[in-house]
This record gives structure tokens, sequence and C-alpha cells, in this order.
């Protein structure tokens, strides 16, 4: 493993004092995630303390420990481990010479994120760098940053906000070179007065800007104009993705086929023919924004075609999933990790573009304010849409949807992912086409767990 850190940048970049000298090969705050050569920041929360597994992080080979608190062991001593990782992923940022990318939207930050990475990694083998998971908050974006290698050329990073002021912290300490809105839609609703609100905290991420830098925004946006007129002041030049022919980098053609959707894409400086892996219309608008961004930081167009056709969905995030039934199998479309009523619209459409009976696990849209039962009840039109010839509801917030669906479609409503999965290991058969989808909260998750055989 290659060096990360040394406990005397650490102790520098920190302002804290080094018990000893040592170096560490990668970071991690979360006990359960230490493995040889890192160094573990004991992170103090509202209800843990991250001091309780320092000795657990050493056993698991843990080479030195970021704490606010002298511990048997090499560490870093400092005043408090929060503002520490902060700083830490600060100086990573200030030491990094590659091009660093941000990522923010309503929907598909994350996927667009692995798709970005992806693309990068094609084209500099070990030389690109993203954030893990989601870890796109006050702690994970410090965190990510952290884990950066000191040679990478590309660095990506996701950033996530459900209150007006959260992105701009955020992007202050990013800094990126690209900024990219996927897009705007009601998330968080019960944080905001209506999506303008919405549309206005992700374009906080142009903030953080680099002089010269791109700002990548969504053509087809009803917010297209704000999020433009947010840009202005920061970005040295911006650029619009979408379907609409307008657009700086939009699709000429798509065509289904049986390996993905081939695209005929127009960009600013070049054209490009390529393969998007993963099935569903708004994978080609994912593209786009990938296109977009990848030719704004002066990557390799062509490498970026290549791992769009190779892509597949990440779990919890449009995963394919083979279920193994008496008699057959079924499909199994794993998009547990949330919702809001633009994905489930996106997946939904996707869901009736399938072979077989569709069936519809669908779990409660959580923090949609005040307008919430009017959005669950107005599934109804996508689930009709797509041809779905059973629906599983869960959630009591479900029941707007169940109203709106009686008579029409056949459905099951449940109170929560438990019930849900009972029901759906005895209502599923061979040749049905199951997707998944619910806020995370829901926890559907574990209804995919039980019917994949996990």
């Amino acid at each position: 493993m290659m060096l990360l850190w040394s406990s005397t940048e650490i102790a520098l970049a920190t302002q804290g004092r080094a018990s000893d000298h040592f170096d560490v090969t990668g970071v991690a705050f979360d006990s359960r995630e230490v493995g040889p050569g890192d160094l573990f920041i004991a992170l103090q929360g509202e209800t843990t303390d991250g001091h309780r597994f320092v000795d657990q992080a050493f056993a698991q080979g843990a080479a030195g420990a970021l704490v606010s608190q002298p511990v048997a062991g090499p560490h870093i001593l400092v005043d408090n481990t929060s503002r520490a990782l902060n700083a830490l992923g600060a100086s990573a940022r200030q030491r990094a010479r590659g091009k660093i990318i941000g990522v923010t939207g309503s929907v598909g930050k994350t996927s667009v994120k692995e798709a970005l990475f992806a693309a990068f990694d094609r084209a500099a083998p070990g030389k690109a760098h993203r954030s893990l998971k989601s870890y796109n908050n006050h702690v994970g974006v410090p965190l990510s940053l952290a884990r950066m290698p000191r040679d990478t050329r590309f660095g990506v990073f996701e950033m996530g906000m459900n209150h007006a002021g959260e992105l701009a912290a955020l992007t202050a300490l990013v800094r990126p070179h690209v900024a990219l809105v996927t897009t705007v839609a009601l998330a968080h609703g019960a944080f905001f007065a209506d999506e303008s609100a919405i549309a206005d905290a992700k374009g906080e991420i142009f903030r953080g800007l680099q002089p010269g830098g791109t700002a990548v925004i969504p053509y087809d946006s009803p917010h297209r104009e704000r999020l433009i007129a947010a840009a202005m002041a920061y970005a040295g030049q911006i650029v619009t993705f979408g379907r609409d022919r307008r657009a700086d980098v939009h699709a000429r053609e798509g065509l289904p086929g049986p390996r993905g959707t081939f695209v005929q894409a127009k960009l600013r400086n070049s054209e490009i023919s390529f393969t998007v892996g993963p099935p569903g219309d708004h994978w080609i608008t994912n593209a786009l924004a990938v296109l977009a961004v990848v030719e704004a930081a002066g990557g390799d167009l062509a490498a970026a075609g290549l791992a769009l056709a190779d892509m597949t969905g990440l779990p919890g995030r449009g995963q394919r999933i083979t279920i193994h039934l008496d008699g057959g199998d079924a499909l199994l479309i794993d998009e547990a990790y949330n919702a809001n009523p633009a994905s489930m619209r996106a997946t939904l459409a996707m869901l009736g573009h399938e072979k077989g009976r569709k069936v519809a696990i669908l779990g409660a849209m959580r923090e949609l304010g005040p307008e919430e039962a009017r959005h669950h009840a107005a599934l109804a039109e996508p689930i009709l849409a797509a041809g779905v010839d059973l629906a599983l509801l869960v959630g009591t917030e479900m029941k707007p949807l169940a109203e709106a669906l009686e008579g029409k479609v056949e459905f099951v409503h449940v109170p929560d992912a438990a019930a849900a999965a009972d029901q759906a290991s005895r209502l599923i058969a061979p040749g049905d086409a199951v997707l998944v989808k619910g806020s995370n909260s829901v926890g559907l998750a574990g209804v995919v767990n039980a019917l994949a055989g996990g």
C-alpha cells in the first residue's frame, strides 16, 4: 500500500501532537471498517464516542489514531477530532494537483459519481479517486478528501444536503474545478418552501469553483435559468446537458439494444457514439452529464464511452439481480436506497420496458412536506403508464396511492418492510420483473436481501 499520510503531516494539518512516528495508508472513522495501516479517527457524536473503539481499531491493524484524549498506542492528540478531520480533508485538497469534480443533485448523484470515476479510472488507471458509498455530508466529504492519494489525477466528490447552506460549506472544502448539478427535484421538501428553494440550495455548489472553473447544468430542468444565474458569479464557463438539442451536450439519437442503449451525442467540441449499459431513459441523461464533465475536466472521452458501456447498477441504485424460484427465474431491480417523486417516475418508466409480469414494490417517500399525500397519490399515473400488474405498497404514507389505484391495478398495502418481505416471497412468480424502490428509512433493502436469498 502507498503512503497516504505520515504522522508528521497529520499533526501539521490538524495542529495536533504526535505520540510517535507512524505512517498510514488509509483513513476511517467507523471502527468496523478499519484495516491494516489505517488512521482511525475517534469522532464524538450525540450517541457514541469513537474513543471507546480505539483498542478495537488497533486490534484490527490501525497504524495510528486521531484522538482528543491520550490513548495507548500511536496517536495524534487534538482538541477536537471533528475539526481535525475537516482540517485533514482541507490539507488533502491543498496538496492535490489533479482535477477535482463536485457532484450534487436531487436524483442520480451517486450513480453519476460512480460513472465519472469509472470513466477517469479507465483513462488513468489507479489515478482516479472518488467518495465511497454515499459519504456526501459534513463528515463524509472531509473523510473522502482525506483518503485521496497525493498523486490523484481526477478526484470525484459527491455532495449532499437537506438544508440551505450545507452545500456552501462542503463546496468550500472540495473547491472543484468542475461542479455538476445532475437534476433538481422534490427531495427533502419538508425543509424547503418549494422546488425553487431546492434549486437555490443545489446552486450553492458553484460557490466553491476554482477560478475559471466550469459549472455543468441540466438544460431540461425548469430551474435551468435559476442555476445559471447562481453559477454566473463563480464559473469561468457554463455548460448545459440534456435531451433538448439546444443543450451544449445532447443526444442526437438513442436506440435501445440487447446490450444497452446506443447513443450518438453532440458535445461542445466533438461528437461521440457510445453505448449506455444501464437501462432507462434517465441513464441517457446521466451519460450526457458524465460526458460534459469529462470534456470540461480534460479527460478522455473515448475511455468515458467505453466505461459507460460497462456500467452496471449499484446495490440500491439499479442493480439487477436474478431471483431463482421453483419453476424458473425472476428479475429483481434493486432501487431500494432512496426515492422521491422524480426518481419514482424514472424507474417506473424503466420497469415498463421489461418483459413479463411487472411487479412494483414501492416504499413511502419521506421528507416531502405538506404535499406528501398528493405526491404519493400522483404515483398512480406512472404506475398505470408502465403497465404494472401488481403493486406492493409499503408504509402508512402510501394510503393515498392505494386509494388512487383502487379498481385500476391489483395492489397489496402493508405497514412496513417486514410485512412486505413476507408478502413478496408469496406473490412473486417465475418470469416476473420486480422493482423495489422507496426511501432508505423504509428499510426495503431488507426486502431485496430476502428475495435475493441474502
